[in-house]
């Protein structure tokens, strides 16, 4: 049965993403989902899970605040710590096991309090015993038949760089879901212009680019907004100045279009932005400033 829940698993992972988007409500994992008949919860109490209805690991987890050290290696590959110090601990021979006959898991790793960013499926590619860690690869789920787990149909000759570089994205994509969390959790999750209180239609938006020195990936360098919103910023159609006040391109305010334009930018002109509760996580006057002025270039 291992086989088919593991499946089962990698599908319903596939419904959540597509209505949550990236990161995944510990709640959620924890109730899991029903295969016939059995609920079938996915995460758990320990880093590493084994629901009951199945004889290896479905998961392995990296909390925020988990006593191991999990990293990443110079080449991106995923060094997850053992369970303890005793390599033939159960929990660490499962996983063991299944690097033997190379059958997929999931990993879950903590955003925020809450809240895990979810891959799947990894593999164990590596078990180093004197320094007590796994080595975990991201694979690309098309290489798995969806018939059986157990039938992994990757050319083995390309393996290792696409692992690499899949993996490597987990970084990336922690780095990014870790700053958005943040951010819509410091704006009580609504747009800071409009008020929209719908999570998977808000985005946390840079002040300064990411690419940029000063783009550091703080609360103070973000914005909840909307995805208008966060567009019309990015394009230079809205301003907010280091006061903290909304404006909008003359060109614009001269524009005449629908009620999208008039009630969602036009009616934002000298209105100011709604402000995080915490005074520490406002947005940083100099960077607004920064962004406000080629704002004003543009127009």
């Amino acid at each position: 049965m291992d086989d088919q829940i593991r499946i089962a698993a990698f599908k319903w992972l596939d419904d959540l993403s597509v209505k949550f988007g990236d990161t995944l409500n510990r709640k959620i994992l924890e109730e899991g989902f029903i295969y016939q008949n059995q609920r079938i919860t996915v995460i758990g109490p320990k880093g590493i899970w084994k629901p009951k209805q199945m004889s290896l690991p479905l998961s392995i987890t990296t909390t925020s605040n988990s006593p191991y050290e999990d990293s990443f290696t110079n080449d991106g590959f995923l060094q997850y710590k053992y369970r303890g110090t005793d390599p033939n601990h159960p929990d660490n021979i499962g996983l063991r096991k299944l690097m033997q006959k190379q059958i997929p898991l999931i990993y879950f790793h903590s955003v925020i309090k809450g809240k895990y960013l979810a891959s799947w499926p990894v593999f164990i590619q590596n078990d180093d015993t004197e320094n007590l860690t796994f080595t975990i690869a991201l694979e690309d789920i098309s290489y798995i038949r969806r018939e059986t787990v157990l039938d992994f149909a990757a050319e083995q000759d390309n393996t290792y760089p696409r692992r690499a570089y899949l993996t490597a994205s987990i970084k990336q994509r922690l780095h990014q879901s870790s700053f958005r969390e943040r951010v819509l959790l410091a704006y009580q999750n609504q747009c800071t212009l409009c008020k929209l209180k719908h999570p998977e239609l808000l985005d946390a938006a840079h002040i300064i680019p990411d690419s940029e020195e000063l783009g550091l990936p703080i609360v103070q360098n973000g914005l909840s907004l909307c995805k208008i919103h966060h567009a019309a910023y990015d394009k230079n159609i809205i301003g907010i100045t280091a006061d903290y006040t909304i404006k909008v391109r003359n060109d614009i305010l001269r524009e005449t279009d629908g009620p999208m334009l008039r009630h969602g930018i036009q009616s934002l002109e000298n209105k100011h932005i709604i402000l995080p509760n915490n005074k520490k996580n406002w947005p940083d006057k100099e960077r607004l400033d920064t962004r406000f002025q080629r704002f004003m270039d543009a127009s």
